[in-house]
């Protein structure tokens, strides 16, 4: 039949032709389409007794239409991750039932019963003891099995050839890694941060750093990286009573740098942080870039001794480490700027009173993070740099 944009309606007899429903009922169908990129349904019995999700890749930009193209082929990326991370921490992500390529559709778990992470923490909500630990697992195990130190070489040579994505590493190329520091129509701001914006777009050795980061985004590949990790691709429960943690949407997922990945969410982290301090419901963020780190360096010795090539010993494990944590501050630091000055701000700092306190802190931190991340060795130094922001 070839590629059919789904519509609400159709949605029944698509699952039923894809051997995921047999019940003699119809579901009823809502489409939560709530992302830049994608349609969302959730199709549930009408006893309320099953039911699951259905996303579907655009041949263009959601939220912008048919103005801004986009190759649907991302959600074989996606079907892709998923793949992998099931291999190594099904627990984490949501069950995948079916992908169809033709159609770029993943049939997937119902998560309604979960809530977005971004969402929990906007409304003054704390993370929970669990869910940046199980955040820096996810990385960890996913990072590691796609590794060289966790696959041999001609299935890594298989996987990098099969994930890459230049449309959508382009995207970060430039809506994260060059936008916000030159002239384009992408940026936007609040006019109360007008000055650093400038600022920042004149400042060489910013450039300079944020180049620097740039070419280890496009030249390593370390692993198959999320690519897309922030709060609003988390989503948080109770099952059982038992907490519950999903990371979906892996659409950018391609092998690059696996600092990319704890930066972008240590970055939401920080963001969240200075929210928080902004309404006076200051928790437990300050303690998520240290549980995310504890568990990722974790969980990553723990997998070292059954690396597939010994030749890499101890001590490189150590400098290997060094390197990722240096490179996560980095990058923390440039998706911080572009979620204030570039494309697709956080509503953490949108949604305030008055924004403008708060994005100007964390702009800041941003700049730190990123010029000053070789000087910044551990998560005392990170925690000192927030403190002196006063």
């Amino acid at each position: 039949m070839g590629y059919r944009i789904l519509e609400t309606e159709d949605i029944p007899a698509y699952l039923r032709e894809r051997g995921h429903w047999d019940e003699a009922a119809d579901p009823e169908v809502r489409e939560v389409s709530d992302g830049n990129m994608n349609r969302v349904f959730l199709a549930t019995s009408p006893a309320g007794t099953h039911s699951l999700a259905v996303k579907q890749a655009l041949p263009w930009v959601r939220v912008a239409g048919p103005s801004w193209p986009m190759n649907p082929d991302r959600a074989d990326a996606e079907a892709r991750a998923y793949d992998q991370v099931a291999k190594v921490a099904p627990d984490k992500i949501p069950a995948i039932h079916g992908y169809d390529p033709e159609n770029y559709a993943l049939v997937m778990e119902d998560m309604s019963d979960l809530e977005v992470l971004r969402t929990l923490l906007n409304e003054g909500a704390a993370y929970g003891p669990n869910t940046s630990a199980r955040v820096g697992e996810f990385v960890a195990q996913l990072s590691f099995a796609t590794s060289d130190f966790g696959m041999p070489s001609a299935e890594r040579k298989a996987l990098i050839a099969a994930s890459v994505s230049p449309e959508l590493c382009k995207i970060t190329e430039d809506v994260v890694l060059s936008e916000p520091y030159i002239e384009h129509e992408h940026n936007h701001w609040h006019e109360g941060v007008a000055d650093l914006a400038a600022k920042f777009r004149a400042d060489a050795r910013l450039r300079t750093e944020v180049a620097d980061l740039r070419h280890t985004f496009m030249t390593t590949a370390q692993a198959l990286l999320h690519g897309d990790l922030h709060t609003g691709s988390i989503m948080v429960g109770d099952r059982e009573g038992a907490p519950v943690v999903r990371v979906f949407d892996p659409e950018f997922s391609f092998v690059g740098p696996i600092g990319y990945d704890l930066g972008l969410y240590w970055a939401n982290a920080l963001v969240s942080e200075e929210r928080a301090w902004a309404l006076g419901s200051l928790s437990d963020h300050g303690d998520q870039l240290r549980l995310s780190w504890e568990a990722f360096e974790t969980e990553f010795r723990r997998l070292w001794p059954t690396r597939v090539d010994t030749f890499f010993d101890d001590a490189y494990l150590d400098r290997f480490l060094r390197r990722v944590w240096t490179e996560s501050v980095g990058y923390a630091g440039t998706e911080i700027i572009r979620r204030i000055i570039g494309f697709a701000h956080l509503t953490d700092l949108t949604t305030l009173p008055d924004p403008a306190p708060a994005s100007r802190r964390a702009l800041l931190l941003g700049r730190e993070l990123i010029v000053r991340r070789e000087e910044l060795r551990d998560v005392t130094a990170v925690r000192e740099a927030v403190a002196s922001l006063g």
